[in-house]
């Protein structure tokens, strides 16, 4: 505990690091949001002009996850540990990627999204989203714990949910549709989706290690 409080003594002046993964966990929260809104649109071209946004935001996400790495080997001394912040922006980075895989599938295998599976899985991603966003607005200066412990108690849920929801949803596709094509497509599509809660759960671990280092 004295260590971290001697390395909290020593936390760069401009925190660099906290200010980049706020932009990633702010731009993950917009892109679950945007995900909720393509699987309720039936028109296949305004579905499209959704998915062109969620692609602009994760290259965005990129960008910052690339600046992250910059910073990293730039600055001697870090906010926590150098493992620990390049897990967490790996995390965060496969969030966003997998965010838009599943966007993109569905235009890509002209998919109907409408199926209930699909809106179940699309509020669970942004509900797991916005967690991730609250817990990493917190690491700034950990004074509020029991806001990230509730987030990372909501998206360990979350993903548990998010599993449950996948096995219904295939057991339910292949009780109900005949077409065998059509099948595969949404099967992988569903897998997709549950990856992304899975990559939200990543990063509450990470972020659970570092505030056990340094809370």
């Amino acid at each position: 505990m004295a260590a971290a409080s001697f390395l909290k003594f020593f936390l760069p002046k401009d925190k660099v690091f906290f200010q980049l993964f706020e932009s990633v966990a702010d731009t993950v929260m917009k892109m679950g949001n945007k995900l909720k809104e393509v699987v309720k649109e039936n028109d296949f071209e305004m579905r499209a002009t959704y998915i062109k946004e969620i692609e602009d935001m994760e290259h965005m996400n990129d960008d910052f996850t690339h600046r992250i790495f910059t910073e990293l080997g730039r600055n001697f001394i870090t906010p926590f540990d150098r493992e620990d912040i390049h897990s967490l922006a790996n995390a965060l980075d496969d969030v966003s990627d997998y965010i838009y895989a599943s966007a993109k599938k569905i235009n890509f295998y002209k998919v109907d999204p409408s199926d209930v599976g699909f809106q179940k899985m699309s509020e669970l991603i942004a509900n797991s989203c916005s967690e991730v966003q609250k817990a990493v607005g917190e690491l700034r200066d950990m004074k509020n714990l029991r806001r990230i412990t509730d987030a990372m108690v909501a998206i360990n849920s979350i993903e548990n949910q998010a599993d449950d929801i996948f096995d219904m949803s295939i057991e339910r596709l292949f009780e109900t549709e005949p077409d065998a094509k059509e099948v595969i497509k949404k099967r992988e599509i569903y897998q997709v989706m549950e990856i992304v809660t899975d990559k939200c759960e990543d990063a509450a671990n990470v972020i659970e290690s570092i505030i056990i280092k340094y809370a």
